[in-house]
Order: C-alpha cells, then structure tokens, then sequence
C-alpha cells in the first residue's frame, strides 16, 4: 500500500513502519494518525507478524505533534486538545502496549514530545548516541501526554520524572540509558545494524511465549505479589502446551538450533 507520512512494509516476519515527515521531524498530523493506525490494524490482523520495527526518517525520530496542524492564536477558537488525545494519541499507545508481539523501537535523532512518549510505550528502546529525549509540554502549559505521566516515574522514579517534566530539558540518550529511560544505545553508525539483528533475531523467536511476558510485566504494576504468583502459574500452564516449548525441550535435547513458529 502507498501511503504520503509513513513508510511501512511487511517481509520475513518483520513489519516495518518509519515516521516519515523528515522536513518536520516526523511531527504528527491527523493524516498520519491515520496512516499510522491503518498500518498498526494490517500488524494486528496478519498472524506473519512476529515483530515490529519503528523508526523514523531522516535527523530526527519524532518531535511530536505538528503545531502547525492545529495552529491557535489569541483570539482563535480554542482547540479540544483532549479530543486530540482521545482520538489519536491515547489509541495509538494502548495498541503498542497491547500488540502480541515485540514492539523495538530505534530512536535515530531526536524524541520530543509525544514522540519520546511513543517511543516509551515501545518494549525496547534503542537509541542512537546523538538522540535525545525531551519533555517539552511545560513550556506550553500543557502535561506530558501519550502516557507520558505513566511511563516516566515508573522508569525512572517519581524525582527524575518530576524534573524531566517540570524543566523540560533536553535528556541525552546516554543520559537515558544511564537512568534507565530506555534499554541501549549505540554509536550512530551501529544503529541500523544493531536494530536489524535484533528484529530478525525476534521474528524467528517464541512469540507467543514474548507476548505473554510482555503483558504480565506491563500489568505487573497492577497486581499484589500473589496475584502476580497466581499469573505466572496460568501463563505457565499455557505455555507448557505450547508448540514453541516442546520445539524448545527437543532443541536442547538434540543439540540443535530451534526452529519456532509462534505458536
């Protein structure tokens, strides 16, 4: 399919989908919510879908949203930046967080905004070493959005979250790592590589079995620690009957590489 803000494809298990608004950063417009979520329903329909890959094209990965595409002026009607929220942003991250899948996402400049917040709600964050990560939504008077306001004390602490939301200051994505913002980073010119080894390693990988530690660690926040207990035991006795795991079990036996299907 052709689309105008987004470059997308599926090949080998991998899909692909880039940010791809290089003149603006990559910053968000309806059209692109759109194609975005049309893209993200195509990876939740197809069973070949193992693992996504999200980037963005050209210096920057995502400054967010594109003010220009809902300019206000004194005087102007006032715009509904809820509707926006609900509508576009708030589903945009429930779907990553709730795709069956690993979401790895590579931060190949710089992540302001909603942006670095979408780049959050992703499972692995890998960041090339001049990216940067920012919370700029107080020099608008407005609060980080796009689960911002969740993701942050939950990586980093209530004090870190509180001063990278408050100050707006330019986090380096070394910086980020350090603080456990985000899982690696890597020198620029590794980048593409380091990603593609780990996508391809993810989309020949127990998927299933993936899918369900990404859930219950996502909702482990949610549980006591004997309901987290009782989870795992069911997670557990799924999985036990799983293909992937008997593939696994007879790998290991046999001294050979396994050949997973994802199920």
């Amino acid at each position: 399919m052709s689309y105008e803000n987004i470059q997308f494809q599926i090949a080998d298990g991998i899909a692909r989908l880039t940010l791809n608004r290089p003149d603006k950063l990559n910053s968000f417009t309806v059209a692109m919510h759109r194609e975005v979520r049309e893209a993200l329903t195509l990876i939740e329909t197809d069973p070949s879908v193992r693992v996504l890959l999200l980037t963005g094209a050209g210096r920057g990965f995502c400054a967010g949203q594109d003010l220009g595409d809902r300019a206000v002026a004194p005087g102007d009607e006032r715009v509904d930046l809820g509707a926006s929220v609900e509508d576009w942003y708030a589903p945009l991250v429930r779907t990553l967080k709730a795709l069956p899948l690993p979401v790895v996402c590579a931060v190949n400049g710089v992540a302001a905004g909603a942006g670095a917040n979408l780049a959050l709600a992703c499972d692995i964050v890998v960041a090339a070493r001049s990216a940067s990560f920012i919370q700029p939504f107080c020099k608008l008077g407005l609060i980080p959005d796009t689960g911002g306001t969740y993701a942050l004390p939950r990586l980093v602490g209530t004090a870190r979250a509180m001063g990278l939301a408050m100050l707006g200051e330019k986090l380096s994505a070394e910086q980020a790592q350090a603080w456990g913002l985000i899982w690696k980073v890597v020198d620029d010119d590794k980048l593409k590589d380091e990603v593609e080894a780990m996508v391809r390693g993810f989309a020949i990988a127990p998927t299933k079995g993936l899918a369900r530690m990404k859930r219950l660690i996502n909702d482990s926040f949610e549980h006591s620690f004997d309901e987290e207990l009782m989870l795992e035991r069911d997670a557990m006795r799924e999985l036990g009957y799983s293909r992937d795991y008997a593939e696994g079990v007879s790998a290991f036996m046999e001294k050979r590489t396994p050949k997973f299907i994802g199920g």
